[in-house]
This record gives structure tokens, sequence and C-alpha cells, in this order.
């Protein structure tokens, strides 16, 4: 292992300065030290330090527009984070990367880390770690126009924020007020004005808690932020000349602080608030202004958005031949960044080729290493292997029937028993419509969720198909039926379109009571009429004794 340089400064030391450098606002600098953290780490053979300063090295990068990078370097901190097996800090690195991949409009790239992260996040319990898969996955939802899933995704992060850090809290303000804006818009075209001025007056309290926490930590890129999202909710709210001034101070510290793509919105805005006012002709010169500043920030997903503006503005002003002109330029840059997504794609693939290269070559080291331990313990294994095949579902990792069936008549000794039969609702148009992989899914999650829903020295297995048991002690049946509803309630309200857009699921829920193990036989037949009243009745429901 090699050492530093005597008057070097240690990993954590730089990796501090680099991080008081980010949140001043100075990703330059901030992801420059972050980037020596790394180096120094590598040289010295400290993966928990490298892994960090990549982590802050990438948080910097994809702030300074330089998506790649960032997405380079989550995946080098992954990689090692898997090797130092510490889930928590590979977590934390997957919802970073999902911002640089949505910036790049890969979002279903970004999607997929974000469920991961989730699973991670939902096998610790870690209450901080959801915060942010929820915050994020509601922003690349946004992202993708899913004003209304995001707005989902966004207040569920909200209600986690409290007794979290001031970073913490400002980054989810400031998230859901950016997307107030859309989805007031949203919600006032399809003629539900009540709805849009909750979501206005909720946003506008949030927006300026966020200016008030950016203000308090000195930070001008949050504070730029804010501002710029105070007044476009301003603006909806009537407040032209009010959202004119904050959206100006806004470009105003992104000028000053060289944020391009802050001051190219800013520009952006300022032209929606003059089309709000009817000053097209001075709307359209600041639109103009805001391209040329996205083309030289390379910000192009926000200069096809202005193509489009630019379009409709000269629309309104009867300009037919320029507004189809703009309108042709959108769509070219639109085919254009299509294909730009493809040559990412190609690029991030033969980095991430180059880093599984990586990995097999440290793996087979390790594999060589302990070729003789793993041969002395490959007997072992097997017969551990055998007793699990015998016992638990292989897909879903739970008890299967023959588990159960053991099981059971010792529950039933101890006292009374509830039984349950839970089956997933529609399951084959599950399977029909997304595939069996996903249907594969489907049950493994449901699985969790029924496991993180009882307590220890209850049972839950794999019946059979999409069917689930569920044994819990005695104790009564309205508390056992309430069980029942949570379990049903919770499978309901998972995110299911996480793993395909479009994707709900529920199930059915038989219950009987089993005052002994003589009885079990008769309580799961009763269960099993149940749950076939319950499909009957119209599914996504609980019927019991």
């Amino acid at each position: 292992m090699n050492t530093a340089d005597s008057d070097s400064p240690p990993v954590a030391a730089l990796l501090e300065r680099a991080e008081e450098r980010r949140l001043a606002g100075d990703y330059l600098a901030g992801g420059e030290l972050a980037q020596q953290a790394a180096d120094l780490a590598a040289a010295i053979g400290d993966a928990a330090g490298e892994a960090a300063a990549l982590r802050s090295v990438a948080n910097q990068l994809m702030r300074l527009g330089r998506q790649e990078e960032a997405i380079a370097a989550c995946r080098r901190a992954a990689m090692m984070l898997e090797g130092l097996d510490d889930p928590a800090g590979l977590c934390d690195v997957l919802t970073v990367q999902a911002m640089p991949l949505m910036d790049l409009g890969m979002h279903d790239e970004a999607l997929g880390v974000l469920a991961t992260a989730r699973e991670i996040a939902q096998r610790l319990g870690d209450r901080e770690l959801l915060y942010w898969v929820h915050n994020r996955t509601g922003v690349v939802h946004g992202s993708m126009g899913d004003r209304e899933l995001s707005t989902a995704c966004l207040m569920q992060a909200l209600g986690m924020a409290d007794g979290m850090n001031a970073e913490a809290r400002f980054c989810i303000l400031n998230n859901v007020s950016d997307n107030a804006v859309y989805e007031v818009t949203r919600l006032r075209g399809r003629g539900d004005t009540e709805a849009a001025d909750r979501v206005l007056t909720g946003a506008l309290g949030h927006v300026v808690e966020a200016l008030t926490l950016a203000r308090e930590a000195r930070h001008p890129f949050r504070e730029a932020l804010s501002l710029d999202n105070h007044g476009m909710l301003l603006a909806l709210a009537g407040d032209l000349d009010g959202a004119f001034r904050l959206i100006e101070e806004s470009r105003r510290i992104a000028v000053e602080a060289g944020y391009r793509s802050l001051e190219s919105a800013a520009l952006q805005h300022q032209a929606r608030v003059r089309l709000m006012r009817g000053d097209h002709a001075e709307a359209i010169e600041g639109l103009l202004l805001a391209l040329d500043r996205a083309h030289r920030a390379g910000e192009k997903p926000m200069a096809m958005e202005i193509f489009r503006e630019l379009s409709e503005a000269h629309e309104r002003i009867g300009d037919f031949m320029a507004a189809l002109a703009y309108y042709r330029d959108f769509h070219d840059l639109e085919r254009e960044l299509h294909n730009e997504v493809a040559a990412a794609r190609a690029r991030m693939a033969a980095h991430h080729f180059e880093l599984d290269n990586v990995r097999l070559e440290a793996e087979n080291a390790r594999l060589e290493a302990e070729l003789h331990r793993a041969r002395s313990a490959e007997l072992a294994a097997d017969n551990l292997l055998w007793q699990r095949q015998a016992t638990e579902d292989a897909l879903t990792g739970l008890p299967n029937r023959r588990s159960a069936d053991d099981r059971l008549p010792k529950m039933a000794a101890d006292g009374p028993v509830w039984v349950a039969l839970a089956d997933v609702d529609h399951f084959k148009r599950v399977n029909d419509r997304y595939g069996h992989p996903v249907g594969d899914e489907v049950l493994r999650r449901i699985a969790r969720i029924l496991l993180d829903g009882i307590e220890p020295a209850d049972l839950v297995a794999r019946f059979g198909g999409e069917e689930f048991l569920l044994a819990v002690h005695g104790s009564g049946a309205e508390d056992a039926r309430a069980q029942c509803e949570l379990l049903r309630a919770a499978v309901a309200a998972y995110p299911w379109g996480s793993i395909e857009p479009g994707l709900s699921v529920t199930i059915s829920i038989g219950l009987a009571e089993a005052a002994g193990p003589d009885a079990l036989a008769g309580a799961l037949n009763r269960a099993d009429q149940r749950l076939y009243d319950a499909k009957r009745q119209g599914r996504n429901r609980v019927h019991g004794d």
C-alpha cells in the first residue's frame, strides 16, 4: 500500500474543504478539491475515502453542467461501496446519480437507480435515505412532465423532512415550489381553480421558507433558485411587478456568481412575465437573450423550450412565418437531443464496461486468494442451500408452503391464530401487459410489504402462484382485520409506477380464526372462501369471519 507525502493534506481535510466550497455555492473550487481528495485516497488505498470524495465530485460537477463526468464518478463510487458492503453509502450515491441522468434526458435510467435506492432504504429502514429517494423521484417525474405523480412523491418527502438539516429542508421546499409552478398551470388548464389556488397558496409559503434558509446559509445558488421560483409563483398569483423584481434579483446573483444556467432560466422567466403583461415585443427580445445565454451555457433542453416559447410568442402577434421557423428549430433541436442521449448512453455503456473489467479483475484476485477456503466450505454451503430450497420460496425468499405447513400447527398450539389468504388482483393482466419479469418483481415487492407489516413471531409465506398466507397470533377479530386492512392499504399505496409507468397493484384478503391445531384446515377453507367473496365483491378488500 502506498502512503501519502508527509506534506500532503489528508483525505478527510480535503473533503471537508470541498464540502465547505459546495455549501458556499462555489462548485468549481469544490469539485477540484473533491477530485484531489479522491486521487489521494486512491493513492493510499483508502476505498471508503475515495468513494466519499467521488460522491462529492459528482454532486458538484452536475451543478456545473458536467453530467457525464458526474455519472462516471457515481458509478466508481458505487462499485467501491458495493465492495465495502456499505448499503447506506450506496443508496446515497444512487440518489445523487439520478440527477445527472435526468439532466441528460435519461429518465428511465434515473428511475431505475432510484428504484434500487428505494429497495435499499426500505430494507435498512432509514428515514433520511427514504426522504432523498422520494424527493428525487418526484423531481424526475416532474422532468418527465408527470406533475401529478411528481407532486405525490414530493409531498411524501416533505412529510419526512421534519428534523432534518437545513440543506435537506431547503431542497424539498424548493423542489415543491418549482413543481407547483407547473402544477398550478396544469390544474387551471383543466378548470380546477380551487385545487390550483390551494397548491399556489401552499407553495408561496414553502418558497418563502426556502428563501430564508438560503439566505441564512449565505448560499447564492440556492438564493437565486428560490428567488426565481418565488417570482414565478407571484406571477401566477397576479403580482407581475413583484414577480419581475424577484426574478431580476435572481438573474443578478446568477451573473455575479457565474451560474450560467440560472441566468438563462431567469431571462426566460422574465420573458414569460412580460408575455403575461401582453408586452410581446419585449418578451421576444428577452427570449432571444435567454436563448443566447442557454446556447453559451450548453443548456440544450432549455434552448429547446425557449424555441417553443418564441414560436408561441410570434404566433400571438400574428407573425406566423417566424412562428413556424422557431417551431422547426424546436423540433430540430429535439431530434439533436435524442441523438445526443443515444450517444451519451453509448459512451456510458463503454465506461460501464471498463468498470466491469476493473471489478472483474479485483474479483478474480479475491477469488484466487480465497480458493482454498471456498473449496473446504463447499460441502457445508451445498447442504445449507438444500435446506433453504426445501423450505424457502426461491422468488420471494419467504417460507414456502411446506415450511408453512410445518410452522402453522406449532403456532396454533400456543393459542388462537388468525390465518389469512392474500391474492394479487388481476395478476394475469400484469404479466400479460408488462411481462413476467415485472410480474416476478411485483411478487417480490408484495412479499417485502407483507413481511414489514407483521411481528417477528408471526408468519408470511408464499402459498403458490400469486397467493400468500399470513398467520398472526390471537389478538381478536377486530385487531386481526385491522392489521389485514393496513397490509392491503400498504400494497395499494406502494409507488408501483417506479417499476413500470402506469402499473398499479392491489390485493384481496380472506381472514378466518383457527382456535387450535385441529381447526387449521377448516380455518384455511373459510379464509379461502372469504378471499373468493372479496374477489367477487370488487377486489382490493378484506373479508373475514
